[in-house]
């Protein structure tokens, strides 16, 4: 089966062309090619300031946690579905520049049958307890509230989504100029770094209900009928091998498949918080791409007349090696929906690359030059690995 016909089939994208086509003529802000939607400054109506204002969820993630939860009664997995939410938004934000006094508001849809209150109660105390971790990095977050709802009409099993607001002097922003000559510095998704307590398998909140699904065992559907949508046809749901209590070894240590899976989104909040305090930072820096839903080829809609090569980046960690071997997708779609190992990435000249990579490593984080920019006629990502070269447009 193809891997486009299982999204189908799972009513899923790894493209979102729909929601792009749906949106085309929307107005894209003050600067096009940022980001993130750049807006005047309305609240203080100052033209040396602009709005900043984004919105997401963790996801199908939180189906995930859900079945975990049930399985092992472990209240914490809920602390990385906070997180997972908060930094689909703030980490968007980090890429123009915002880094600093983010306003946060929830909105949590639940179906109040399956999801308790010790569940809304962790979910919420966990984004005091990150937003914490944050500041203690100079990051400072301001909690705004936000709605909790009994949906159970709507949502399945529970829905964990935030808004985030900021106002930013624009002489901070960055706004992508991805030019010709620059060099990709790639920041490694898994790891620990000095901020997090334990291993990250690299997921992020992408790719999840094609994970889910590839992965697990079909002993779930029947399980947990609420954990997936009864209109997908049964081939395509947990049509893997792995249980959630199964274990992986890495870096010597024993981990659940669950529990890597669900590793929380890193947020590079910390190190880019320092990046941007760095000599000329803004001015050295052509582009920032937070390679979030579309992965490896998410920098496509930032480019124009550009070929982005990436001929260098990270070996595959054990989590993707794991999804790919269930999954059987194809080296070229798993680059498209997985960020493979690399879930930042930065343009700029050779020598402030080495800076970036100084400052990353002094929070653990690997970083490399992943590749190159060269000009093009059209737009390209050409990424290239041992097993074959892959091109997108």
């Amino acid at each position: 089966m193809s891997d486009k016909y299982k999204y189908d089939l799972r009513g899923v994208s790894a493209t979102k062309d729909e929601v792009h086509q749906a949106i085309k003529n929307l107005d894209k802000g003050l600067f096009p090619n940022a980001f993130c939607k750049i807006l005047p400054d309305v609240v203080g109506m100052d033209a040396e300031y602009c709005n900043i204002m984004h919105a997401d969820t963790a996801g199908t993630k939180g189906s995930l946690a859900y079945m975990y939860w049930k399985e092992t009664g472990d209240l914490d997995v809920w602390k990385g579905i906070t997180q997972d939410a908060i930094v689909m938004n703030i980490d968007d934000m980090a890429c123009v520049g915002c880094v600093d006094d983010i306003v946060l508001s929830s909105t949590i849809g639940r179906n109040r049958h399956l999801i308790t209150g010790d569940v809304i109660s962790t979910i919420i105390n966990s984004a005091v307890e990150f937003c914490g971790m944050l500041e203690e990095h100079g990051v400072k977050i301001h909690l705004a509230g936000g709605e909790t709802a009994d949906v159970g009409d709507v949502v399945r099993t529970i829905d964990v989504g935030y808004t985030t607001f900021a106002r930013l002097k624009r002489e901070k922003l960055i706004i992508n100029d991805i030019k010709a000559g620059d060099v990709i510095v790639g920041f490694a998704s898994d790891g620990q770094a000095t901020y997090e307590n334990e291993y990250n398998g690299g997921m992020g909140s992408n790719g999840l209900t094609s994970a889910r699904h590839d992965v697990f065992s079909k002993i779930y559907a029947e399980k947990y009928p609420d954990s997936y949508d009864s209109n997908t046809p049964s081939e395509v749901i947990y049509s893997g091998k792995k249980k959630l209590l199964d274990e992986m070894e890495i870096n010597g240590k024993k981990i659940t498949v669950g529990k890597l899976v669900l590793s929380p989104t890193r947020t590079y909040l910390p190190l880019i918080k320092k990046i941007l305090g760095l000599k000329n930072a803004h001015e050295q820096i052509n582009g920032m791409i937070h390679c979030s839903g579309g992965a490896q080829t998410k920098v496509l809609k930032f480019i124009e007349n550009k070929h982005i090569i990436k001929d260098n980046l990270f070996p595959t960690p054990p989590l993707f090696k794991m999804i790919q071997e269930e999954s059987g997708t194809s080296d070229k779609e798993m680059y498209q929906v997985f960020n493979m190992g690399s879930r930042l990435e930065i343009y700029t000249n050779e020598n402030f690359a080495q800076e970036l990579i100084s400052a990353s490593k002094s929070f653990d984080i690997n970083a490399q030059i992943i590749g190159r920019v060269e000009e093009f006629e059209g737009e390209k990502v050409s990424i290239l690995t041992e097993k074959g070269r892959f091109e997108y447009s």
